[in-house]
This record gives C-alpha cells, structure tokens and sequence, in this order.
C-alpha cells in the first residue's frame, strides 16, 4: 500500500459512512477498504489490537474512494481524559493574559510559572481531568457556538488513543497500551473555565469544554506502530488561513507515558479511550482573538492528518 497523504506509515483507521450505516474501514491513499467484516467499529478493533494490526497490513478487499465518504469521529470511547496546563510555554501565555491590568510584570509572572512548572514536573503531578463523548464531533463537522458562549476558544491536541488495557501501570510499559494517535481540537468557554460564583470551587470544565462539537475528532487513528516519536510531532491550527498554534510537542511538561502511567494509577484505561495530552501555545486568549461564527480553524499534526471546522452561531 501507499502511504496516505501527510499519514505516517502505509495506512490509518477511521469511521465512515455513505447512504447506509457507519462502518470501520482502513484508509490508504485515496480509498477506503470496508473492515465490518472483520468488527462492528474501530473500538472493537482496538480490543483485539495486537491480533488485528498484523491483518491490516495484508488486508484485501474491495476499495472505495474516499471521495464521496463522510468521515466521521473515528472511534467511539468510553472514557475521555484531557491533560490541562501541559505545554510550558502555553502555560506562560495563559498566566500573562490571566494578569489584571497595572499587576506583575509579564517577565516577573513568566519566571514565577516557570518555577511552578518546575515543581510539578519533579513532583510528577500532571493535571488531569475528564470529559464527555457527547462533545465529540467529526473532523470535518460545524463547531457550534452556545448562544450563552462569550468567548469560544481552540485548543489543538495530540491524542493517545488506549489499545490494551491499563491499570496502574509503570511509565517505562506504558507507552505499550497506547493503539494509536490521533488529533482533537478541545474547543472550550474561556469565560466559563473558573467560577465566579464561588472561587473556592475552582474550574468548572463540564461547562467550559463539553457543550455538543465541542470536541472535533481525527480524521483517523494513526498505529503507534508507525509514530517515530509522540514527543516529536509538530502542532499546528490555522485560523482563516492564519497560523496561530505552531509547536512541537517537546514542549510539553509531561510526556504522553507519564500521562497514561499516571491516570491508570486511579482509573482503568479501557479499549478506545481518549487522553488528551494538552494544547501548545496559541490560544486565541493570547492572540486576543476567540472564535466567532464563521471561522475555519484547520488543525494538522504531522503525520496525523488534518482536520477542518466551521464555527457556526447557534443563533
């Protein structure tokens, strides 16, 4: 097989649909080879990973163009777990923008986060948190912005997707429960992460990052077979064309074996499950510029694919 473009590796997984129902298929190049035969779904295929990757690679059938295909969210998790706070220098970003007017000196509050970064990262305390499958939309959907929303924002992610099982595993075999990458865009309501109502709370993420589109997902899921290196992809979202995220993800504060180690030591990362790894700098926050309705933000990381979403007022 040819490799797809912008894919690493000969082939990905994705969900697909034409005038029937939903099917699992093996994208390659410009066409799609129908998997039903083999489960129901891509999660189902990630259940029976290490027996089903050595199948795709000889896989036959008959091919249909992608073209004419709606793509769709490429798997279906149970479980969706979401890094915050995780690239340093969106961190900074975040903490300067954060800074009322006439308080600290950006450089003052940029060395007093980077010395907070510095704790966590040798006190191995990720940030974690988890959301909701009902925000996942498609790679190629509407964003749709609540009417209550007054500061939408995109948030360009690497996602680890679980193959095997986990559960309270080591960091040097947790790499070996992640089946496959694939991007999410965490889209969420700036102006409703914190609570006003009562600061001792802290972050409300059900309402900031779950609204339904939230969460555009894909276009595939890419084998961690074919991945050199999580921690050397390049993240990239566009917004009408403007480039406004562009990092690597060797910026971030934990690594995506860190991550999984450490969410397995509370919960049981099942088959298909989501771990967002956290947005690079960016933000529209910084660039003082938040999404109104129709925007186009398109996401890419290497080898992962692309992704392309229209915003849409839901007034």
């Amino acid at each position: 097989m040819e490799s797809s473009p912008s894919l690493a590796g000969p082939f990905a997984l994705g969900t697909f649909a034409a005038d029937g129902p939903a099917f699992p298929g093996l994208v390659a190049g410009d066409r799609v080879l129908d998997l039903s035969g083999l489960a129901p779904d891509t999660r189902a295929l990630l259940e029976r990973w290490d027996d089903v990757l050595p199948l795709l690679h000889d896989a036959t059938g008959a091919w249909r163009p992608l073209d004419g295909l709606r793509v769709l969210p490429p798997v279906e998790p149970r479980q969706i777990f979401q890094s915050g706070a995780n690239y340093r220098t969106h961190v900074a970003e975040l903490a300067v923008a954060h800074e009322p007017a006439g308080g600290r000196p950006a450089e003052q509050v940029r060395a007093e986060v980077a010395a907070m970064m510095d704790r966590r990262a040798a006190e191995d305390l990720p940030y974690v948190f988890a959301g909701l499958p009902s925000s996942i939309t498609g790679p190629y959907d509407d964003v749709v912005l609540p009417s209550w929303c007054t500061e939408p924002d995109w948030e360009l992610e690497l996602v680890a997707v679980i193959g095997c099982p986990a559960f309270r595993v080591p960091v040097e075999s947790a790499l070996g429960h992640v089946a496959a990458y694939t991007i999410a865009n965490d889209v969420t309501a700036r102006e409703a992460v914190f609570r006003r109502d009562m600061k001792e709370i802290g972050t409300d993420w059900l309402r900031a990052k779950n609204a339904p589109t939230f969460t555009p997902l894909g276009p595939y899921l890419v084998p961690a077979a074919f991945v050199a290196d999580p921690q050397d992809l390049r993240v990239t979202l566009r917004l009408n064309g403007a480039t406004m995220q562009d990092e690597s993800t060797k910026d971030m504060i934990f690594d995506v074996a860190r991550l999984v180690s450490y969410v397995s030591q509370t919960v049981e990362l099942l088959p298909g499950d989501l771990l967002l790894t956290g947005s690079p700098a960016g933000n529209g926050l910084h660039h003082g510029r938040l999404l109104r309705d129709g925007d186009v933000m398109e996401g890419t990381i290497s080898g992962l694919g692309s992704q392309r979403n229209r915003c849409r007022d839901e007034r």
